[in-house]
């Protein structure tokens, strides 16, 4: 009965998770719209940094919570099979604009 428990619990964290986009600051919807950066494709330093600091109050606080778990434990292959379905991974790297050189002559 408990592990039938747990691994309901952990099911719905796993789903909260997948559909859940940081909704403020550096990852969220103003840098990454239209949600943010889904909370499974979250740098491990930032979520380490939430750790040092304090997460945030509520259910987005606890899915921070497990996803930094789940990161530090090496266990991020969990959430493979989500990126796969949305597409892969993120780009947490800014669009590079390509430069135009001026030579003498234009």
């Amino acid at each position: 009965m408990l592990d039938e428990n747990l691994r309901d619990w952990m099911s719905a964290d796993l789903a909260d998770i997948a559909r859940t986009g940081m909704p403020f600051g550096k990852y969220g919807p103003e840098h990454y719209p239209p949600r943010g950066v889904p909370l499974y494709d979250l740098p491990v330093e930032y979520l380490a940094w939430f750790d040092r600091k304090g997460f945030p109050k509520g259910r987005l606080g606890e899915l921070l919570k497990i996803v930094h778990q789940l990161k530090v434990d090496g266990c991020d292959e969990v959430f493979d099979s989500i990126r796969q379905q949305r597409g892969g991974r993120t780009s947490l790297r800014p669009e590079r604009i390509p430069l135009r050189r001026k030579w003498k002559d234009d």
